[in-house]
């Protein structure tokens, strides 16, 4: 079971949605969703922002952070998918961010990436990766790390709201 059908299939048995903000996957997140049948029941859709001013205009990243530290940030990272799942209405948001090459990007190396979920109620979570490989490679592993974060966040979700109906026990 790929990534992407299992956390498709855990956000359908709770109805919740998922919307995607991508920087260096350049839309592979949201291919790698649309190609799960029946993808349609969770996932609202995507916004590829490559430009500085399209994550501030669009997804709400802060202007002064881009300015000072650029996109290739875990701040950044954090922001776009919270804003991706204010933007689109969904559940739950995820994104990526940072260099895939060929050349360094904003003082950071190749393969550094940031990878966000932004779940319900305002929680969320990014991870730092330092990946290695050729730029193709480097994006297919930020697709993979996003979908295997939001996976683990759904199981803590999940876990959490059992806790609460259980009265804490």
């Amino acid at each position: 079971m790929t990534g992407a059908v299992r956390v498709l299939t855990l956000l359908a048995e709770r109805g919740q949605t998922l919307a995607v903000a991508e920087s260096l996957t350049g839309g592979l997140v949201a291919a790698e969703l649309t190609s799960v049948p029946g993808a349609s029941k969770s996932f609202r859709g995507s916004v590829t922002a490559y430009a500085a001013t399209l994550k501030r205009d669009v997804l709400g990243v802060d202007g002064a952070l881009l300015a000072a530290r650029g996109a290739v940030d875990p701040q950044v990272a954090a922001q776009m998918a919270a804003g991706v799942r204010d933007v689109m209405g969904a559940d739950w948001g995820v994104a990526t961010t940072g260099v895939a090459g060929p050349e360094p990007q904003d003082g950071q190396a190749v393969g550094t990436v940031y990878v966000a979920v932004a779940g319900p109620a305002g929680t969320g979570k990014v991870a730092a990766l330092r990946l290695n490989g050729d730029r193709g490679e480097i994006r297919r592993e930020s697709v993979r790390s996003v979908l295997d974060l939001l996976r683990d966040e759904l199981h803590g979700n999940a876990r959490a709201q059992d806790t609460e109906q259980n009265g804490g026990n």
